[in-house]
């Protein structure tokens, strides 16, 4: 090493406390890892009850991209301690790098530390851009079919993001040049080219980290907010979409630790990492595990788990159809149903709030109707018999009602049925199946 100790004990015990160290943290980053793989397995079992393979989006295979960067950065969390035994090219004063001979076993372990953070930044800004590209993925859905002004919010995400990791990824590739003396001991490369605590690498991964964690923990919850679900429905969605506030706490006491220590925090920020990099995958799955947990708690907490919004609408005893096709019955329970030839095949446009009568659905109506694929035809009749008593009848289905003689019913029967210009759509969607119900 380039500073010995000359107490043979002290050395002894500082090793045995390093060895300490390392096997907890070994234990840590790979439980850390299995829970996050099994998260990811419950949140593709969870989305296959939901809508089956067939449906699966774009979020349910980024999520599995993002566990093999994970387990790319699970990896190089695990060598550079196994190989390089947590050191870099940082930590050293110039007199250490000077008596530091190449054919030193510490000065390969430098070299191999130092292009394992260069990778372990590469690797750490990319999962955290597919990541956020799948949680903004998951938005679309959520936001599918409502007003531009909330899709919007969506896109901008995107173009945020990718700004992020051009940032995150241009600061680790263009910060030290050449390139080469990223893992350089003798001379002093100087601090930007010491990828463990670059200042450059560091504030731009912090800085992307920030913008973006905190936009899209906001973008859901306009929509959130203003849906009909119960206060403590809202409440507990919130801490499930915002659950990704505890990335960013990662992120700032791993920034905390790389500024305020140059020699013992990269080995305490790259402890932080791996939390962060667990709870970034977590938080990201935890929407679509969620509904999965949720009914599975059911038999437990029955009543709590009800719909708040069943209490605001009377279902009508042989139930109802959904724009989605699905039946819902007097006791709230759905069923698939088949589309007809005077019916779309459009499912639920805010699959949040998960009720049948919501504003989104109304909107999509609205959106048919002015496009000119629907027509919407009103019929009624109401005439007087000889005795006085009013008779109502509806057209197309030859009923008719008796009224007393003092009050009138009007009775108003709707067909929704499409035009002849969307008659050839209608023939091909009646071939394709409804798409499933999802809970979110």
């Amino acid at each position: 090493m380039a500073s010995q100790s000359s107490d043979p004990a002290a050395e002894a015990a500082a090793m045995e406390a390093a060895l300490a160290a390392a096997r907890t943290f070994n234990i840590t980053l790979w439980t850390l890892y299995a829970f996050g793989v099994l998260v990811t397995a419950l949140r593709t079992y969870s989305r296959f009850l939901q809508v089956g393979f067939k449906n699966f989006d774009v979020d349910d295979y980024l999520a599995w991209v993002a566990i093999l960067l994970y387990s790319l950065q699970t990896t190089l969390g695990y060598e550079i301690g196994n190989l390089a035994h947590g050191m870099a090219n940082n930590g050293m004063t110039d007199a250490q790098r000077a008596a530091l001979s190449p054919l030193d076993p510490e000065w390969d372990m430098r070299v191999i530390g130092s292009k394992i953070q260069v990778a372990g930044w590469t690797s750490y800004s990319t999962l955290m851009a597919v990541l956020k590209f799948a949680m903004l993925f998951f938005y679309l859905r959520l936001t599918n079919g409502l007003g531009s002004k909330y899709r919007l919010r969506v896109h901008a995400g995107f173009a945020l993001v990718a700004a992020g990791y051009i940032a995150s990824v241009g600061a680790v590739l263009l910060s030290c040049l050449p390139f080469h003396k990223y893992w350089q001991i003798n001379p002093n490369p100087g601090m930007l080219c010491q990828p463990a605590i670059s200042p450059s690498v560091v504030w731009a991964s912090f800085a992307a980290n920030l913008s973006t964690d905190i936009y899209l923990i906001v973008i859901p919850l306009p929509l959130l907010w203003g849906s009909r679900l119960r206060l403590m429905e809202k409440i507990g969605s919130t801490l499930v979409l915002g659950a990704g506030i505890f990335v960013l706490v990662c992120a700032t006491l791993k920034t905390v630790f790389v500024v305020i220590d140059d020699v013992n925090g990269a080995e305490l920020a790259g402890a932080w990492g791996t939390r962060e990099a667990f709870v970034a995958v977590i938080t990201t799955n935890l929407p679509m595990v969620f509904p999965l947990v949720k009914s599975w708690l059911k038999p437990i907490f029955g009543s709590y788990f009800s719909r708040g919004t069943s209490d605001n609408y009377k279902t009508p005893k042989d139930g109802f159809e959904t724009i989605g096709g699905g039946r819902v019955g007097e006791d709230g329970s759905r069923s698939r149903g088949k589309a007809t030839k005077n019916t779309r095949n459009t499912r639920s446009t805010n699959p949040l709030t998960n009720v049948t009568f919501t504003e989104s659905e109304e909107r999509i109506m609205m959106d048919e109707m002015k496009q000119g694929n629907l027509k919407i035809r009103t019929n009624a009749v109401v005439s007087a018999d000889k005795d006085g008593h009013a008779k109502c009848e509806g057209h197309g289905n030859g009923q008719q009602t008796s009224l007393a003689p003092k009050g009138i019913v009007v009775h108003t029967e709707f067909n929704v049925a499409e035009d002849s210009s969307s008659q050839h759509h209608s023939e091909i969607s009646q071939a394709q199946p409804a798409k499933a119900h999802e809970p979110w």
